[in-house]
Order: C-alpha cells, then sequence, then structure tokens
C-alpha cells in the first residue's frame, strides 16, 4: 500500500490542470480497496492525514489548511471543490447539452451535419447501388469560449478564523453566479447561432401576446423528425404555460400539489430561466441541439491561495457552445 502520509505535496501538482488527478498518480486509489479508505479518493486522503475537517457542525477553520506548507497546497483544490458544488447545484446546462467536449487550447471547430430532407430517409438499396452518403465537416467558425469568473476579495487575515463550512456557502455562490452566465452564453447560441448561420427558426403564436395550448400543439409538432423533449422558457411564459387549462385541470393540480412535479407540454421538461427574452419559449431536442466546449475545468490561481494572497485570487471556468444540428432547437414567440 502506498504511504499517502509521506507524499510530498507541491504546487507543481497543478500545473497539469488537474490536482487531484495528479496527486492520484503518487497514491493510486486501487492501493486502498478492502482497506478503511476505499471511497475517498486521492486528495480527501490528504485531508484526512492532515485532519482538515471541510464540512458539517464540526468543521474546522480556514487557518488549518496553513499549518504546514504541505497542507497549504490543498487550499486550491477545496476552492475549487467548494465552487464546483454550487455551479453543479444552480446548473441547468446537463439537462439542455448533448455533448460536452473539453480541450487544451482555446481553438476549437465543431462539426456539422445538414442533411436534406430525402438524405434523412434511409431508402432501400438495391444489389450493387450505390449507398445514400450523410456529409459531416467541421463548421466554418471556430467556437466562442469566453472566460467566466470572479474574483475573491478578501484578506487572509479576514476569513482564517472563519469556518470551513460557511466559508464553502460563499465559495458555492460564486459557483452559482457562473453557472447562471454560462447558461446565459448556452441560451444565446441556441436562439441566435454560433457565428454560423444557423440562428433557431423562430414560429409566432396564432393571436399576438396570446399563448394558446394550438400554438404549444403547432410547435411540438414542428420538431419531426426531432423530438420536443426540453423547454426553456421565460418566468412569463412559464406561467402563462402552466395557467393553460390542459395543466391546471383537478388531475394535474393534485399531482403538483402532491409531488411537487408539474404537468409539462407533451412531458418535455420544463425549465424556468429569466435568461430567455420576455415571451419565449426555447424548444429543444436535449440529445441533438448543443455541444458544451471547455478549456479545463473550474480554474483558481492556486499560487495566490496557497500564498495566502486571496484578495483578488481569480476562480473563473472557460467555456463555450456551438449548435449540432440545426433544426433540433427553436423559438416560440408571443
Amino acid at each position: 500500500m502506498a504511504d499517502f502520509d509521506n507524499i510530498r505535496l507541491e504546487k507543481g501538482l497543478y500545473s497539469s490542470g488537474n490536482f487531484t488527478k495528479a496527486l492520484a498518480s503518487l497514491d493510486p486509489d486501487e492501493n486502498y480497496k478492502g482497506t478503511s479508505l476505499e471511497g475517498l479518493d486521492a486528495y480527501q486522503r490528504q485531508l484526512k492525514r492532515f485532519d482538515i475537517r471541510v464540512s458539517g457542525a464540526g468543521s474546522d477553520v480556514v487557518d488549518k489548511f496553513f499549518k504546514t506548507s504541505d497542507s497549504a497546497v490543498l487550499f486550491p483544490e477545496y476552492v475549487s471543490r467548494a465552487v464546483k458544488q454550487g455551479l453543479e447545484q444552480a446548473d441547468i446546462l446537463p439537462g439542455i447539452v448533448a455533448s460536452t467536449t473539453l480541450i487544451n487550447g482555446l481553438d476549437y471547430r465543431s462539426i456539422s451535419s445538414v442533411p436534406s430532407e430525402d438524405e434523412k430517409e434511409l431508402k432501400v438499396v438495391r444489389e450493387g447501388a450505390f449507398i445514400p452518403e450523410t456529409g459531416i465537416k467541421t463548421k466554418e467558425n471556430l467556437v466562442s469560449l469566453k472566460k467566466r469568473g470572479r474574483s475573491l476579495v478578501a484578506s487572509y487575515e479576514a476569513i482564517r478564523f472563519q469556518r470551513l463550512d460557511l466559508f464553502t456557502v460563499t465559495l458555492r455562490q460564486i459557483g452559482a453566479y457562473i453557472a447562471r452566465t454560462l447558461l446565459k452564453d448556452a441560451i444565446n447560441v441556441l436562439e441566435n447561432g454560433d457565428g454560423n448561420n444557423n440562428a433557431a427558426a423562430t414560429v409566432s403564436c396564432a393571436t399576438a401576446n396570446t399563448l394558446a395550448y394550438s400554438d404549444l400543439v403547432g410547435f411540438w409538432n414542428g420538431f419531426d423528425p426531432y423530438e420536443l423533449n426540453t423547454i426553456i422558457a421565460s418566468p412569463d411564459m412559464t406561467a402563462k404555460i402552466l395557467n393553460l387549462q390542459q395543466f391546471r385541470d383537478a388531475p394535474a393540480g393534485l399531482d403538483f400539489h402532491g409531488t411537487g412535479k408539474m404537468v409539462t407540454p407533451f412531458g418535455s421538461k420544463l425549465l424556468k430561466s429569466s435568461a430567455v427574452g420576455s415571451g419565449k419559449i426555447i424548444g429543444l431536442d436535449k440529445t441533438a441541439a448543443l455541444e458544451m466546449v471547455k478549456a479545463g475545468d473550474i480554474s483558481t490561481e492556486y499560487d495566490k491561495l496557497i500564498d495566502r494572497q486571496l484578495e483578488r485570487a481569480v476562480i473563473s471556468c472557460t467555456a463555450g457552445f456551438a449548435k449540432l444540428f440545426d433544426d433540433a432547437s427553436q423559438v416560440l414567440s408571443l
């Protein structure tokens, strides 16, 4: 078994962009199968080594990380994980992203396939005859990656005696801010395209400023051969949908009050977001509409954090979005 108590921790472990993976190369998880430490990753074993409790009523103070130079190296990873928790808790992106691509640089060109109606059909191929083709090519324009983040604005002296459990709450809020901003970027690409002349088709309600059930039926019907399985609506449109008679009859009301689950249009997942413009609904086939491109995971200025220079230490995420199949997302507008 590897002796995790004697591993030398240093800043260089962050240079690969994945601290836990670099640490696990020195202290493999498989060495702990069948022991009391099974289930802990390499970072969590180091917390145990230095007896640092980051959560719960008995959590330690921030200063506990800085008792030794080795334990101080763990602090940026703690910050990244806390921010990531907040990002995941507030994040609805997994509900609208078909594929996530991790890259090492800042330049990325996605692929596209725009088959004609005839090419979407799989016809009978006679013996020796030409088999129909589906063309896949790279897009003309690169995916636009944006760096989104926040700075910690606090001196080490101001937070050194704060409980980690409380400090985590603040860090999770940073993650929530990043999640909301990424969602705005994703919705903008779904609606306006990714710079490759692929803005979503927009249809209007039959009666201006009025949403009727028949409008939703027509919207749903226009997705063939894709499936309208996800709807992102502005708050005002979410209210209009839920106030339609078809979604507030007695059985629907009983189910909502009993389970908290809304009856949604045609079984689609209904997501409410103020990032969608007022009077608009974005419908999509979650399996085919959007690609998320990330240049690494949550990034922290680890040098500053390890050296206790918390003020203005930036926590960020660099990501962008690309449309996959153009017709897999559409907009319904009042």
